[in-house]
């Protein structure tokens, strides 16, 4: 006779989120990172009221900056920024090693209720695409620049690489909201990004044959292209399982994740330390019913100063 089912819970727990995960597809000797994003990527884009188009654009950009910073070791910082003609004329995102995100973006409410899509290559329209790298001290910085010319962010990235780094590269970016089911039958609707990058690698020890080379890009990007955008979004899917899904057939690796998290390096002093730096006139004009108010464009912080302290009134 069988035992009486017990009267325990048993708890089940998501895989883990917020994260970069490098891998390696042996066989097809090509390199990737596989991020997933869940509660930063949601807290960077709750912190202002953007329109949903406008908040999808920004939710690729920190995802495509996630999966280009997370190369830097041992320190670093990577600066994606694009500045264009289009209702969304900035949109800036940055990585700080070890895994530290940020994003900010600017538009015109008026030309964005005007557009017919909501594309990125509508809500950029043209301009360029900048990619800053800034591997520390006593190290000079790197800009990548390709133009905008109404590409999307993927499109224009992909140039990026084709032109500055010569490497074959795929590159595949998902944002979507989620409903987020809570207790007694509450839940809410949070924001969830999630991102693919391969790129294609000499072999160590001598470069293979033309042939072989491009038969391996081609195998491994064809693989790639199978992943849909619900498998980059699920909070049920690990990133380990889905690599499998999609490159069992070439021996994949997976090396330690890289957990991600949201920052800005506002704060109050730094802030005061600008306001310094401005005559009496410049802070007279700041002044609205006797005080300075400062925001922060990333973190949308709010400071408030006494105008009185700075300089000669």
């Amino acid at each position: 006779m069988s035992d009486p089912i017990s009267d325990t819970h048993i708890e089940l727990s998501l895989p883990p989120d917020d994260l970069v995960l490098p891998f390696q597809a042996e066989q097809a000797d090509v390199l990737g990172r596989l991020v997933q994003l869940g509660p930063t990527v949601d807290t960077i884009l709750s912190r202002h009221a953007y329109p949903e188009p406008v908040s999808r654009l920004l939710g690729e950009a920190v995802a495509l900056t996630a999966l280009l910073g997370a190369s830097l070791n041992p320190e670093g910082k990577l600066i994606l920024q694009a500045t264009t003609d289009g209702p969304v004329d900035l949109l800036v995102a940055d990585f700080s090693v070890p895994g530290s995100l940020r994003g900010y973006a600017r538009f015109d409410a008026e030309r964005l209720a005007a557009l017919d899509a909501d594309d990125d290559a509508a809500l950029l329209g043209h301009g360029h695409l900048a990619m800053t790298i800034d591997r520390g001290v006593d190290t000079e910085r790197y800009q990548g620049v390709v133009p905008l010319e109404g590409k999307s962010l993927t499109e224009a990235a992909d140039t990026y690489f084709r032109q500055s780094e010569q490497l074959p590269t795929f590159i595949r970016l998902a944002v979507a909201r989620h409903f987020r089911a809570g207790e007694n039958g509450e839940g809410a609707w949070t924001w969830r990004a999630g991102g693919l990058l391969v790129q294609k690698l000499t072999r160590e020890g001598g470069v293979s044959s033309l042939k072989e080379f491009e038969e391996d890009w081609t195998r491994a990007k064809s693989l790639a292209e199978t992943v849909e955008d619900h498998e980059l979004l699920d909070p049920m899917l690990s990133p380990e399982r889905l690599l499998f899904r999609l490159f069992h057939e070439e021996q994949v690796r997976v090396y330690r994740a890289i957990p991600l998290q949201t920052y800005c390096s506002c704060s109050r002093e730094r802030v005061e330390e600008l306001l310094d730096r401005f005559s009496a006139e410049d802070i007279a004009e700041m002044t609205v019913d006797g005080e300075v108010w400062v925001t922060c464009e990333f973190c949308n912080a709010r400071y408030s100063f006494d105008p009185d302290s700075f300089g000669e009134q």
